[in-house]
């Protein structure tokens, strides 16, 4: 009788055990924040200044936003922060002497909302210089959520409307130690093609190009 009362406590404690950790998985995950997959959700005004730390596996840094350069680029950005887009998101193009660009949602159907998601041009406030962060446009309100800093002195995109929001603070040699082995992008070069990034997410991207540096999280800073 002792022996099988042993029995049943043990497994008593062993369902226990295991629904305490499933139960402790479950309610400790976090959830994917709804706006990924609604833009609609996400259009705070962002602060008059804020810092975001971009933490990366070449090493961390810190981009100060001023909305004041370009308002409207600030606000994308502050709220694509907020809601987690821009974890676990690579640096698929990163040029020597010119810049390093991400915005490619690991998530093909998180970027489909997103790239579509477009706004407005601000008025080129602030040249791109060193370090400074922009939006990539694909032409007039084209704006989403890709975006680059710049490596060099780049003023010459002034012209063509790419306007910088904010510029890398803390931690630019982070920046510069991006993996830029693979060069320019398809058709033009040996890189990522972004129409496959699109269409593929960080499962093309893993698979054939596994040198890259990712953004591991990305987060409001004061």
């Amino acid at each position: 009788m002792n022996s099988i009362r042993r029995i049943v406590t043990t497994l008593i404690s062993m369902v226990l055990l295991f629904t305490g950790a499933a139960f402790s998985e479950e309610t400790t995950t976090a959830k994917p924040n709804p706006a990924l997959l609604d833009a609609s959700l996400a259009t705070e005004k962002s602060p008059d200044l804020y810092r975001v730390k971009m933490q990366t596996t070449a090493g961390d840094f810190i981009i100060e936003v001023h909305r004041e350069w370009a308002p409207l680029g600030a606000d994308r950005f502050f709220n694509l922060v907020k809601i987690g887009y821009f974890d676990n998101v690579a640096f698929f193009r990163v040029l020597t002497g010119f810049m390093a660009q991400a915005g490619f949602h690991g998530n093909p159907a998180v970027s489909k909302v997103w790239l579509n998601a477009r706004i407005k041009d601000d008025p080129v406030k602030q040249s791109n210089y060193s370090g400074t962060v922009t939006f990539a446009t694909g032409g007039p309100n084209t704006r989403t959520a890709q975006f680059f800093v710049n490596y060099g002195d780049n003023s010459y995109l002034d012209d063509s409307g790419f306007a910088p929001f904010g510029k890398v603070v803390e931690g630019m040699e982070s920046v510069k130690a991006l993996y830029s082995g693979y060069g320019e992008g398809q058709p033009n070069g040996k890189g990522p093609s972004q129409a496959k990034i699109y269409r593929g997410g960080n499962a093309y991207l893993e698979a054939e190009f596994p040198e890259l540096d990712y953004i591991t999280k990305a987060s409001i800073v004061k």
